[in-house]
């Protein structure tokens, strides 16, 4: 646990310097030791950050810590776009070590529950149907966060976390989107930054032809388990040669569930999310 704390805290560090972020020289934390609370309480508490606050501070890792309330204040005062830009910089990191010669990732969805389904009509965090205008016509939409789990055949109530990871299982690319949004649709939208020839392995649900050769213009080759019916059946060989990619993505499922408390506590929307995106940097770094 050591070990994994002092990383944290230099990971953090050494990023801030990199970005020439400079804190008051009156503050009793650091900026560095702020983003430390919520990594570790995601990496050890399931994260609890006010046990997180108690355990650092009693055993030494922080000596002047501050109270609940003001470290609540200045977790939520971190720009959502630092954390964004800290992924990406592990993300960097985890593309260049990936195998050069097969440059192989996966894609898929993970669904985090908000709330148990009985508990739906009493959800403050997200409500039951969310009005958003449509980008062509500016059309009012209603975005609905219930969501269908086929593997389990039952339904679920809160965000997916869409994920790219490479063939080793480390996360490169992520989106937090409503339950009921496709997965294809989400795909879609990703930056996929990757390098060029890079082959994305990905389930039934990310069929779509004509993206497909998009991609393929571009130099990147989506590799979808094919239905049945399919149009474009996928080569023997290529479905036996990707089938063990598609389920390593759901082992780094599991293993980051693990992360997970049986039920992650927030307030508001933003915190749900940013505990999310905690789980997701905390994982990022015990990739290292």
């Amino acid at each position: 646990m050591d070990d994994t704390i002092t990383t944290i805290y230099c990971l953090c560090d050494d990023f801030l310097k990199a970005i020439n972020r400079r804190d008051d020289p009156q503050v009793r934390l650091t900026t560095a030791e702020v983003m430390t609370v919520p990594l570790v309480a995601a990496t050890f508490f399931g994260g609890n950050v006010e046990k997180t606050r108690l355990f650092l501070h009693e055993y030494g890792y922080m000596k002047k810590m501050i109270s609940k309330s003001h470290l609540n204040r200045r977790i939520h005062a971190i720009e959502p776009a630092l954390w964004r830009v800290l992924f990406e910089l592990l993300a960097r990191a985890f593309k260049e070590r990936n195998d050069p010669e097969f440059q192989t990732y996966a894609v898929d969805s993970l669904p985090v529950p908000v709330c148990d389904n009985i508990r739906i009509r009493r959800c403050r965090i997200y409500p039951l149907e969310e009005g958003h205008d449509d980008d062509d016509d500016g059309t009012p939409k209603k975005k609905s966060f219930r969501g269908y789990i086929a593997s389990k055949r039952r339904y679920f109530y809160g965000l997916r976390v869409h994920l790219v990871v490479t063939g080793a299982g480390e996360p490169v690319e992520f989106s937090l989107e409503a339950g009921s949004e496709a997965d294809v649709a989400v795909f879609k939208d990703l930056d996929l930054d990757l390098p060029e020839g890079s082959i994305i392995c990905a389930d039934k649900a990310y069929t779509d032809y004509d993206y497909e050769d998009l991609l393929e213009e571009a130099n990147l080759h989506l590799k979808v388990q094919r239905k049945k019916n399919s149009k474009r059946p996928m080569p023997a060989w290529e479905e036996f040669l990707g089938k063990p990619i598609r389920q390593y993505i759901e082992t780094v499922f599991s293993r980051l569930t693990n992360l997970f408390s049986k039920k992650i506590h927030a307030v508001t929307p933003r915190g749900f999310e940013l505990k999310i995106v905690w789980f997701l940097l905390a994982f990022s770094i015990k990739c290292l």
